[in-house]
């Protein structure tokens, strides 16, 4: 089963979320933004007893924000979260923009993101094996999502720049970042695999890869190109939603995460952790070693400065580089 490629819509929908989701699609935004909206969307609309929105105002939208804060004690990335789709379901695709909106505002602080020390990160990675090892050290080593390390083409991995580019990242934006030296070597034998694959799939009648939105009809015959190829295939063929067609997907993000899970636990670290901490101590990593913040803005892709900076708060001795007076001695 494929779990991150849009499932088809009618030609011409008529339900509800078939009109949202074909309106959030006419604009280019990531499947990721589309589940996360229609998420809140369908959680605004049962919390008002399955009213139709577009009978709903303002008022509504207060009291169900109003609910996330002091009811489910949400934090003020969720509420905001659920602020944006909601805006979106009224401004975008009911055509009826909200007045100001006052509600209680969420009053839970985001929390300071795990790190692992690189001691911690090396016992991980060298309780893995195969895909799940090499997809951590692309997590650790160039800062990736995993879903973003899990996407990756044959033709993003560029060895002559020492680069890899990310596509359709988060908030559906490309960017460039390092290529690790010691990635090198096994990147390339991954690859090798890959083709190796594609070429026993083009054998047998298959070989198609799913292609981002419009490419397919632009260039009907690149799904079927090496460099279109997904760096880490799926073990099997499966059917792809949106066209029925039988195709080699990649691999699966929670398999993966099942396996750093189980390395962690392994590892005897007992930090509340999970894949994304190989991205967080890889930011962490840079910072301590010097590295300008705007610098790995960029390697992130982080549209805001401060959501960098929140990593100056965990770089070790004390969070700041500062050192305890009561380390001087007495």
């Amino acid at each position: 089963m494929i779990l991150d490629v849009p499932p088809k819509l009618p030609d011409n929908p008529t339900r509800f979320m078939d009109r949202l989701r074909a309106l959030i699609r006419s604009r280019n935004m990531a499947y990721k933004t589309e589940q996360t909206y229609c998420h809140w969307i369908k959680r605004f609309i049962r919390f008002h007893g399955m009213q139709h929105p577009s009978v709903c105002s303002a008022k509504e939208v207060e009291q169900f924000l109003s609910h996330l804060a002091v009811q489910r004690n949400s934090s003020i990335s969720t509420q905001r979260t659920a602020l944006n789709a909601i805006v979106f379901l009224f401004r975008e695709f009911l055509e009826q923009p909200l007045d100001e909106l006052s509600f209680e505002l969420a009053r839970k602080s985001r929390r300071l993101p795990t790190v692992f020390t690189h001691d911690e990160v090396r016992t991980v990675i060298d309780h893995l094996q195969d895909e799940s090892r090499l997809v951590a050290r692309l997590m650790y080593g160039s800062g990736l999502r995993i879903n973003e390390a899990l996407r990756l083409r044959v033709k993003d991995v560029d060895f002559g720049m020492q680069q890899i580019i990310v596509r359709s990242g988060k908030g559906n934006k490309d960017r460039a970042t390092l290529l690790p030296d010691s990635l090198i070597e096994p990147l390339g034998l991954q690859m090798e695999i890959c083709l190796a694959l594609h070429k026993k799939d083009l054998a047998q009648g298959h070989g198609e890869v799913y292609m981002p939105t419009g490419l397919d009809r632009k260039y009907p015959s690149a799904g079927r190109e090496p460099a279109w190829q997904y760096l880490f295939p799926a073990a099997k063929l499966s059917v792809d939603p949106r066209s029925g067609v039988l195709r080699r997907h990649h691999l699966l993000d929670r398999s993966v995460q099942r396996a750093i899970g189980s390395a962690i636990r392994k590892a005897g670290i007992y930090k509340q952790a999970n894949s994304h901490v190989l991205r967080h101590s890889f930011a962490t990593r840079l910072l301590e070693a010097g590295y300008d913040i705007r610098t790995i803005q960029k390697l992130l892709g982080h549209a805001d400065v401060r959501t960098t900076e929140i990593y100056t708060h965990v770089v070790r001795k004390g969070g700041f580089g500062v050192r305890s007076p009561v380390d001087e001695g007495f």
